[in-house]
């Protein structure tokens, strides 16, 4: 209900798309890239790692605040409309653009994600434990969380969007349904698999670009419109939040994690994304998710710890 009154989390992921994409592509086309990788580098740019400030608010106790709960259900929102954009952006690449696919591939995205929100953990508060009842094997609540994993990741590929959407679903319907031990035993997993996820990404970087003074302000001026463009646009779209929430959700949204990243990733792999520009879209990526933090602390500076919350509407 809060998000819904607050500030319209669809309102403020639409402009939170919008401005970082645009300014993205302005600026790439100003460079002298090709449109296509223009567009790549614009999508790199919308869509926000919610796990990266959920993570910090959270060990803050401060995710029962009303900005970050905005926060929390704008970046779901911007995800899966950044994932939309990645999909046209991938289509145009491979030069076709079928729009009653993409049609389509929208209203399933938006049907899917809206639904596991809405009724996920509270199916899985009714299913998790008879089906514990039934299971003869030991850690039966971590197999079950990876195998719902697994099936709204394969869910989320038939639908048409990216797996990394089924993933996160599936964590927002088990994360107030399981106990601390599969929280425990997920974060282990994560923990093992995130650095060979990382590896990769670094395997592809060229160092050597760079040595170019070229690369070098461009990747500043990438990562200065990374992050003004998501505050500016993510603070007009909470503005009548007033300044104090406007300059948290602003900073709240900044990080691009592990999102950008496969965004770079996809790019580079369809041969439409230089060594160059890949090398800067992951820069900007690690150096968003690291101001991020510490910008978080001066946005909630003097806000006394609550009991956190981990829900929140999508509004």
């Amino acid at each position: 209900m809060l998000a819904r009154r607050a500030a319209g989390p669809p309102r403020l992921a639409t402009l939170g798309v919008a401005v970082p994409l645009g300014s993205g592509v302005l600026v790439m086309r100003w460079a002298g890239v090709s449109h296509i990788e223009a567009l790549f580098v614009g999508a790199s740019l919308v869509a926000t790692s919610v796990g990266i400030t959920a993570q910090v608010l959270a060990a803050k106790g401060l995710l029962q605040e009303r900005a970050s709960r905005v926060i929390l259900a704008a970046a779901v929102i911007d995800d899966v409309l950044g994932l939309l954009v990645l999909a046209f952006v991938s289509s145009l690449a491979e030069g076709r653009v079928n729009y009653l696919k993409l049609a389509s591939t929208a209203v399933l995205a938006t049907g899917f994600t809206v639904l596991i929100a809405k009724f996920g953990t509270r199916t899985m508060q009714r299913i998790i434990p008879r089906v514990e009842q039934r299971l003869k094997v030991s850690e039966r609540q971590f197999n079950l969380s990876l195998i719902l994993l697994f099936v709204l990741s394969v869910l989320a590929l038939k639908v048409g969007v990216a797996a990394i959407v089924g993933a996160f679903l599936a964590g927002m319907a088990l994360s107030e349904t399981v106990g601390h031990r599969a929280h425990d035993m997920a974060q282990g997993v994560s923990e093992l698999l995130v650095p060979f996820f990382l590896a990769g990404v670094g395997l592809h970087i060229d160092l050597s670009a760079f040595e170019h003074r070229e690369t070098v302000m461009l990747s500043a001026v990438v990562i200065l419109v990374a992050i003004l463009s998501k505050f500016i646009g993510c603070g007009i779209g909470a503005w009548n939040l007033g300044a104090r929430d406007r300059f948290r959700i602003g900073v709240g949204m900044i990080p691009r994690g592990e999102v950008g990243m496969v965004v770079a990733q996809l790019g580079l792999g369809l041969g439409v994304i230089e060594k160059p520009i890949y090398a800067v879209v992951v820069l900007m990526t690690v150096v968003t998710t690291m101001v991020a933090p510490p910008l978080l602390k001066i946005a909630y500076r003097g806000t006394r710890p609550g009991v956190p919350k981990e829900e929140f509407e999508l509004g």
